[in-house]
């Protein structure tokens, strides 16, 4: 049954499902047939993104995230430009290829035209040899556009769940945690050009398998670039804390996140996919072992030690006491032990984003 699910050209919602069921010998067959994928269509190369996570301050309160506004018990903090600017030259230094700045989601003209002014920054000081990738939540079609002019060409905004009841069961029911807004700004997002991704929470509370199909199939439906997803990890400062005993066992999750990945890069060929760190956070290599099938996407945090522990999003996140130059070495020698390469100084465009928009690759 399994074999001839994954001979087929077309899947269906029903497929889906039966490849996110697998397990044992079934598993393995999704496991190679993802990783033959992968190899045939964006090679063994891995690459990487440096992550800044530069201030976890937030406007927003989804029951699900240690950030949230509404969380007295983090201590907030927002780097200065220049620590966020050093960040950035230890990404260009150590021939990263690219970086990621993330943060919580503010919308304010104040904050727009700082993160325009740091990318010109960055451009700048890499002489425009970083690729950049914002994660910066929900903006205006206007900021979208400035960050885009200003040097930003990819843009993370990850949609959660695409079941817009799931949505609301984890978030606040207002304007500030609005399902079609969030779809809204992911099509702005494509329209201006962006190399757009999106992503989902696995094993979330009230979360049924139907519901991750669903979520694969939406992905495919938007013809998303890029996708950065993982399992779902409780934070005791959240609402959905008190749901703790109705969740799969933490192993089940890191299972079916591995199996979501697979199922995705059978589904969708040619696209980035990124090793999310809450993998690391459950297995120490967690991230390679997703890198094994099918993703080419890791994300090193160089965010400076000090301020790692409180961009807390759940429990338990790893190297969280390390500076950027302690992960550098033993990174590399995962990532190898992993049978793959590592793209040195390449930004590692999605190959599908230059089909999708008939255009050719910069870097």
């Amino acid at each position: 049954m399994i074999k001839e699910i994954l001979a087929k050209k077309i899947f269906q919602k029903d497929d889906l499902i039966k490849l996110l069921e697998t397990e044992g010998e079934d598993k393995k067959l999704l496991f190679q047939k993802a990783n033959e994928i992968k190899i045939g269509e964006v090679g063994k190369k891995v690459y990487y993104r440096g992550l800044i996570e530069f201030s976890n301050i937030c406007s927003k309160s989804c029951y699900y995230c240690g950030i949230r506004k509404d969380n007295d018990n983090v201590n907030r903090f927002n780097l200065s430009d220049v620590e966020i600017l050093s960040a950035a030259k230890f990404s260009h230094d150590n021939n990263y290829g690219s970086l990621v700045l993330q943060a919580g989601e503010i919308e304010s003209a104040a904050f727009t035209i700082r993160i325009e002014k740091l990318l010109k920054e960055i451009n700048k000081l890499s002489s425009g040899k970083l690729g950049i990738t914002l994660s910066l939540g929900e903006q205006s079609e206007e900021t979208y556009q400035r960050w885009f002019d200003a040097g930003a060409h990819r843009y993370l905004l990850r949609i959660e769940s695409s079941n817009k009841e799931l949505y609301r069961r984890i978030h606040p029911e207002n304007k500030l945690h609005s399902f079609e807004k969030r779809n809204n700004c992911l099509e702005n997002l494509q329209e201006i050009g962006y190399q757009t991704g999106t992503g989902v929470m696995i094993g979330l509370p009230f979360q049924k398998m139907e519901d991750l199909a669903e979520d694969l199939l939406f992905m495919k439906e938007m013809d998303v670039d890029m996708v950065g997803m993982g399992p779902y990890i409780e934070h005791p400062d959240t609402p959905l804390w008190k749901f703790k005993s109705e969740l799969i066992p933490i192993q089940e999750r890191f299972n079916l996140a591995l199996k979501m990945i697979a199922t995705l890069r059978i589904l969708l060929k040619d696209i980035n996919i990124a090793a999310a760190t809450a993998l690391q956070a459950i297995d120490p290599l967690g991230r390679e072992k997703a890198v094994k099938i099918g993703a080419n996407i890791i994300m090193p945090n160089i965010t400076p030690g000090i301020y790692r522990n409180d961009y807390s999003l759940y429990e338990n996140k790893p190297c969280v006491d390390e500076e950027p130059e302690e992960c550098l070495h033993c990174l590399d020698v995962k990532i190898k032990l992993a049978d793959a390469e590592i793209g040195y100084g390449e930004w590692g465009d999605s190959k599908h984003f230059f089909k999708r928009t008939k255009t050719e690759p910069k870097f």
